[in-house]
């Protein structure tokens, strides 16, 4: 069991460790409605009613170090209903991470580190970017999934490298939003007992009582996903801790226990409304809740010194544990030799030394499906790169994302590699953060294009927090054929470049895909996770001794045939680069110079300096025309004022897809007659 050495040293009285975990519990109250009042915004209700819980917690059973938040095998400590932002400000001040007084006083201000809702990379000892609900606990089934794997993979007799819990504090709203189904269904099946939430059962959410709309079991839900699950006072600190302890020896199942708690507690006539959920108390609820609670009223943000003294003392067990556990893991080293450098490659996110010698490729003589050469990609790297490791919501055959060498990773065999994420697109997004979030791990997750509009929330977030996860998203286009318009994305490509931080590689042909996965493996995007748009149709390999080679894709955009003089540039991105290359021939033939520029990523190729952006669409070229199967709204940059778009603003149909290309006007002779007409237009100007 896992419980602070500290306090059975240092504060084995009972009675005396009571008074100051009350102390810390009515100081989080205070400062949480200190900070609130002076936003003149956020959200008082829940950090007040979970306080005492949350004390607990971070007291009895929470192991890290302030001084290195990043250590390793640190718990996680996941605040899943992140608006209640002020219950972890006010843990980690007191803690001692760096995060002083003064930042708790500028709570939702310009430049502060105290966000309205936690944000990963802003402020220290924040594990995962929450508020958007259910997210926060998916992320944690992500975090609890990479411990248990690493430790399958690495944990030998005398080393238990990887032994740390997931705690997680959810509320109402997150139990309600479907992600939160996904994620906790596989959390259940997986048997990741490392996992244990607190759930502050308080029945109150914004529009008033939970039971307007909320009536289930959630614990006999729980249940039936396989978790254990108990039910306890949130108030009763004993009862707290009595909880956790007994999730902490549940090896085999993931832990719910239903803290009933107080919103607002212990606000003399908030306590228990919606108004004490997203709204400050107001100047004099406050001053009745501090007489209340025996508090002083002036100053705000007064924090008793035992409570520092208390709370630091408390992190000493983090500090020695992070000690003992750097001098375990520099023995291992030693010991355990072929383990030892494939996990400190893992560790470093360091790339071995020939990681891509067998890296795939392809001859001329057939067409080959992007999604297929991205598959024999990942049959190349995957034995070499130890710290990939992904899957597909049931898509494996589709996404051809499962390497041949890759185990499945299940509750029997947690050292697998391949994740089955079952029909559960959102739940695999924060997934997949909470993998890439845990370190030691690099994730990748597949389903179709137009399926990313069900995880769209967790992509979000994945780029705010700047992670460099990569998404295969196969069945780019109206290309794939009879499925039809439910299935083939338009407006997709447009919708994930519009999002800042993430990059949209949608390469042309095999090669291309090839150099795509490059790109994303050595993290030359930089900014956040990188999304692969890959063909179910067949498209012909470029010949590279006729054309430019394929490193070009690393720059985002690259002349892929050129003409002297040239009069009008193609632009084209995936499968449209070959009837871009087929229609510069035909304009050859009628003596037009047609510079084909093959454009597999805008984020990229908005990377490179002016000068380079420049030699690939020269000022002096206004004829353009551009060829993308989908939405044509922001190809305007690139073409220009007089420039024409060839796209579809429109749903797709079902047909074989060589009819919709003709049928929606997607041919090399269409894009004649354009660059035709925009030639002429551009000359008579």
């Amino acid at each position: 069991m896992h419980r602070n050495p500290v306090l059975a040293e240092h504060y084995a009285d009972e009675k005396r460790l009571d008074v100051l975990l009350q102390l810390t519990a009515n100081t989080i109250r205070a400062l949480t409605m200190d900070a609130v009042q002076k936003a003149h915004s956020g959200h008082p209700g829940m950090p007040m009613g979970m306080a005492d819980a949350a004390v607990v917690l971070w007291t009895h059973f929470l192991r890290h170090n302030p001084v290195d938040p990043n250590w390793l095998n640190r718990d996680r400590f996941v605040l899943s209903a992140g608006h209640g932002s002020m219950l972890l400000y006010s843990l980690l001040h007191l803690s001692g991470y760096d995060l002083p007084l003064e930042e708790l006083m500028n709570f939702r201000q310009w430049g502060s580190r105290t966000p309205g809702h936690p944000e990963y990379g802003l402020t220290p000892g924040v594990e995962v970017t929450t508020g958007p609900l259910g997210q926060g606990i998916s992320t944690a089934v992500g975090m609890a999934l990479a411990e248990r794997h690493l430790a399958a993979r690495f944990n030998r007799p005398d080393f238990e490298l990887f032994d740390h819990f997931t705690y997680v504090i959810a509320s109402d709203g997150d139990l309600m939003e479907g992600i939160s189904h996904e994620s906790c269904s596989l959390a259940g099946h997986w048997e990741l007992g490392r996992l244990i939430v607190l759930y502050d059962d308080n029945k109150i959410t914004i529009d008033g009582e939970t039971r307007l709309a909320f009536s289930e079991d959630v614990l006999q839900r729980y249940e039936a996903y396989g978790w254990h699950v108990l039910r306890i006072d949130g108030h009763d600190r004993r009862a707290v801790r009595e909880a956790i302890e007994e999730a902490q020896l549940v090896e085999d199942r993931p832990s719910l226990i239903a803290c009933r708690t107080h919103i607002g507690y212990p606000s003399p006539h908030k306590q228990d409304t919606a108004a004490a959920h997203g709204a400050p108390l107001g100047e004099e609820e406050v001053r009745l809740t501090k007489i209340r609670m025996g508090w002083p009223l002036d100053p705000p943000f007064y924090v008793p010194d035992e409570v520092y003294t208390f709370m630091q003392d408390l992190t000493t067990w983090g500090q020695k544990a992070q000690a003992d556990w750097e001098k375990l893991l520099a023995r291992y080293y030693e010991v355990h030799l072929e383990e030892g450098h494939e996990l400190r490659h893992m560790l470093e996110q360091r790339l071995p030394v020939g990681w891509d010698a067998d890296m795939p490729s392809f001859s001329t003589e057939k067409p080959v499906a992007t999604r297929a050469a991205s598959g024999k990609v990942l049959d190349a790297i995957v034995p070499r790169v130890p710290f990939l490791i992904g899957g597909s919501g049931d898509l494996t055959p589709s996404n051809n994302t499962r390497a041949r060498q890759m185990a499945r990773f299940s509750f029997e065999n947690k050292e697998g590699r391949y994740i089955h994420f079952g029909v559960r697109e959102h739940g695999m997004g924060a997934i997949l953060n909470g993998i890439t979030l845990h370190g030691g791990l690099r994730a990748y997750g597949g389903t179709f294009l137009v399926f990313s509009d069900y995880m769209r929330a967790s992509i979000r977030l994945a780029a705010l927090m700047q992670l460099p996860i990569i998404y295969v998203f196969s069945h780019d286009s109206v290309g794939l054929g009879e499925d039809g318009p439910t299935h083939q994305p338009v407006e997709h490509l447009m919708g994930l470049r519009a999002m800042p931080h993430l990059a949209v590689m949608r390469p042309a042909d095999a090669t291309e895909t090839v150099e795509a996965w490059r790109v994303a493996l050595e993290n030359l995007w930089g900014k956040g996770p990188i999304a692969l748009a890959l063909t179910r149709q067949g498209v012909p390999v470029i010949d590279r001794n006729m054309y430019a080679s394929a490193e070009g894709v690393r720059r985002g955009a690259y002349v892929l045939a050129d003409a002297n003089p040239v009069d009008v540039i193609l632009l084209a991105s995936g499968s449209e680069v070959h009837l871009a290359l087929e229609a510069r021939k035909l304009l050859e033939e009628e003596g037009i110079g047609a510079r084909v520029v093959s454009m597999p990523c805008w984020e990229l190729f908005e990377q490179q300096d002016d000068a380079y952006r420049a030699s690939v669409l020269p000022e002096g070229i206004r004829a353009r025309v551009a060829i993308e199967a989908g939405v044509t709204l922001g190809w305007e940059r690139y073409v220009g004022e007089q420039g024409r778009i060839i796209g579809i603003n429109r749903f797709g149909a079902s047909a074989p897809y060589r009819i919709i290309y003709e049928k929606l006007g997607l041919t090399p002779h269409r894009i004649v007659e354009e660059a035709r007409s925009v030639l002429q237009n551009v000359q008579a100007s």
